[in-house]
């Protein structure tokens, strides 16, 4: 039973919205951390706290996404999230103690994990399933490219603090769509299991299926941010590229991964390929820009082999949500697609700093032996991921 019918186009609408606003607060983190460290006048390493709050709330939220959804549905599940995330951008925009801001990172973690997990729980239960979440997934990308043009235009006239106040207000028109525009009524399937959270999230953790998608979009996101963090050092250390050009560079990988969201799933539709086979081909093309990377590597097939690894990747994470409610019972499938996007975050944060830590001991020049590696363990956990699955079983990207 899917868990809303016909949604109309308001509900889609506010979910590509929301990703936006998710995907602004992710580009602004970066270009204000040097005010924040000059504000409150601490090294990088201090501020580096954040993260881990960050990161603890984007967890939490992954554990209860699915508890909640079954206590109080689709509807409020996403008011929790935006009243949560809402308290800690206008916490942040107050200029708190700096014990202060790191505690407030829970809020904005818990709340970006829960918007994130009920909206990809939504729309993956929705006809058109896989090029929805492809979409919405793009939308968080074109947040993250206007993110830091946005925070650097601010911080030309006015403080870190206010960028935090702007993001809290366009959280309140979300809050107020959620409440007009998705359903009132919690359907069945969000009550399944609503008697035993507890248990439905200790079934969910030990199920094949859910273990395997953790693994993969914990691999798939260290892949995504490492590459996106350590390209610019690569292209400038190893190809002696001008600052300018290396950043319009990993500014078209961000470009080609948003442009993959959007373009390979509608093609895919139309090839008649499955979403498990487009996956796949994704993944062999992500293999096969990371294998060219590190064979060919110039300075010109870099630009390039960047944007294709970029364009490839993009379709990977909304794919394997798209794809879980065929591959876990239903009664699982809000807390495991939980469970899936709060782990992912463990990827972002290890394996970039593994990059780091080999870029650091070894050379730049690892950065490309650890992303084919990564590329092949991606393909490697996906073909055991759908490998007991009945090819029907697997959606098509246009269902």
């Amino acid at each position: 039973m899917n868990l809303v019918r016909r949604p109309g186009w308001a509900p889609v609408v506010l979910s590509y919205a929301t990703f936006v606003l998710v995907g602004l607060s992710a580009g602004v983190a970066g270009v204000l951390i040097p005010a924040q460290i000059a504000d409150y006048r601490i090294d990088e390493a201090t501020i580096g706290i954040t993260f881990f709050t960050t990161s603890a709330g984007y967890l939490a939220a992954g554990a209860t996404a699915g508890a909640l959804l079954h206590r109080v549905h689709v509807r409020m599940a996403l008011v929790v999230g935006a009243v949560f995330y809402a308290a800690g951008a206008f916490a942040m925009a107050v200029r708190p103690s700096f014990a202060i801001l790191v505690a407030v990172q829970l809020l904005v973690g818990y709340g970006t994990g829960i918007l994130e997990s009920i909206l990809n729980v939504f729309l993956a239960e929705l006809p058109d399933s896989t090029t929805l979440l492809n979409r919405l997934h793009a939308f968080f990308g074109v947040g993250a490219l206007l993110g830091p043009l946005l925070a650097a235009w601010m911080l030309q006239y006015t403080s870190w603090t206010a960028v935090w106040l702007v993001l809290g207000v366009l959280c309140l028109p979300l809050a107020a769509g959620f409440l007009l525009a998705y359903p009132r009524r919690a359907p069945a399937a969000e009550h399944a299991g609503a008697e035993r959270p507890r248990g439905v999230f200790l079934e969910a953790v030990r199920t094949r299926a859910v273990v395997l998608g953790s693994l993969f979009l914990i691999v798939y996101v260290g892949l995504e941010i490492g590459v996106g963090t350590w390209a610019f050092t690569y292209l400038v250390k190893e190809h002696g590229e001008p600052d300018v050009v290396a950043g319009y560079t990993v500014s078209g990988y961000w470009l080609g991964l948003t442009l993959g969201r959007f373009l390979i799933s509608p093609l895919a539709t139309r090839a008649g390929m499955s979403a498990a086979s487009m996956a796949t081909a994704c993944l062999l093309g992500v293999t096969g820009a990371s294998a060219l990377l590190w064979a060919v590597p110039t300075a010109s097939l870099a630009t390039a082999g960047f944007v294709l690894l970029g364009f490839f990747l993009g379709p990977l994470f909304p794919t394997a949500m798209a794809v879980t409610p065929q591959l876990v019972p239903q009664r699982l499938m809000a807390t495991a697609i939980g469970v899936m996007n709060g782990l992912s975050l463990l990827g972002g944060s290890f394996l970039p700093w593994l990059a780091g830590w080999m870029a650091q001991h070894v050379g730049i020049w690892t950065l490309l032996p650890f992303a084919l590696t990564l590329s092949v363990v991606q393909l490697a956990v996906w073909r055991l991921l759908v490998a007991r699955t009945p090819a029907p079983a697997i959606a098509t990207p246009g269902g």
